[in-house]
């Protein structure tokens, strides 16, 4: 594939990506080529692992149920107990970071009540404790990936995440479809209405009701940023008092640097922090630079804080809530 064709569909179609009929057609118009140049295009950056899925990424507990997760695994064991969390389908992210919490895990299911469940099932398999830390307040979870400049940011609000009702089964059934990613096929919505039996209007409609409330947070190329050179992935969490976390939480959040930024609970006394962000880099000093500046720029360089650098990324999936 042209480089350039690559870097375009990379860049410029991880979000909004058209809710019509015959979608990659519409890409291709836009980048002035052909249909088979797009899907050959985007099945070989599947295959290389550069994308991970063409489709949606729902926002954390607006469809089902999620949590961050950590354990604390002797160096030793740590591979064998990746391994046995990996082997629940509930388990969608898992890295190795530096900490003694050096096992992080998102965990989704189809309701609290089995998200819980699975939790349990975890923890025995592993044979170690966890901590769950539930997304509390969202600030910014944008969860794109510009490859060239900065992806646009507008100013941040807090977002309360209130547990949400059950989905019908109609729209469950179609969770199940676009968790797989969309069909690399010239009509890819009325693949997904046979499947379900509905028809590519109504699953078209859904998919755009979903993005208008939020559920969906963005549509288009899911970029699996190692495979792209940003092999520099820091956790920074903080302890903030409470009465500060949401000023803090959306400053941070309108920092170019950031790309995920929320508030979960302290778990003491293991975990004193409240205030997570995500920054990406190539280099580990170029983010070490970019957290410093942070926290002086911010005004939280006396506030405790740890920075988790990613090691070995043991799983990345797309979350699975049917």
């Amino acid at each position: 594939m042209d480089s350039a064709l690559e870097f375009r569909l990379l860049n410029e179609f991880q979000r909004d990506f058209p809710l019509c009929p015959a979608p990659f057609a519409e890409l291709a118009a836009r980048l002035g080529v052909g249909e088979r140049a797009v899907l050959t295009g985007l099945e070989k950056l599947r295959r290389e692992g550069k994308i991970s899925r063409v489709g949606a990424v729902f926002a954390p507990k607006r469809i089902g149920a999620s949590t961050l997760a950590a354990m604390a695994v002797p160096a030793q064991h740590l591979e064998a107990v990746a391994a046995a969390v990996n082997r629940f389908p509930e388990v969608n992210h898992n890295y190795e970071r530096e900490h003694r919490f050096n096992l992080w895990f998102v965990v989704t299911a189809a309701s609290e009540g089995r998200l819980q469940a699975t939790l349990g099932a975890i923890e025995k398999a592993a044979g170690h404790p966890l901590l769950a830390l539930p997304l509390l307040e969202e600030f910014h979870i944008d969860l794109g990936f510009p490859l060239q400049g900065e992806s646009p940011r507008t100013r941040a609000t807090a977002h309360m995440v209130q547990p949400v009702s059950p989905i019908g089964e109609a729209e469950r059934r179609l969770v199940s479809v676009l968790q797989e990613g969309l069909p690399l096929f010239m009509r890819p919505f009325a693949l997904i209405a046979e499947r379900i039996g509905a028809s590519e209007n109504e699953v078209m409609a859904r998919i755009g009701k979903w993005l208008e409330d939020g559920a969906i947070k963005r549509f288009g190329i899911v970029v699996r940023h190692r495979e792209l050179g940003y092999t520099a992935n820091a956790m920074l969490v903080h302890d903030i008092p409470d009465e500060r976390v949401g000023d803090l939480g959306r400053a941070l959040a309108e920092e170019p640097a950031v790309t995920l930024c929320y508030r979960r609970p302290r778990i003491l006394p293991d975990w004193p922090y409240n205030l997570f962000c995500m920054i990406h880099g190539r280099e580990r000093g170029e983010v070490e630079g970019i957290i410093a500046a942070l926290r002086q720029r911010h005004g939280i360089a006396d506030c405790a804080h740890d920075v988790l650098f990613s090691l070995t990324r043991f799983k990345q999936n797309g979350a699975r809530y049917a």
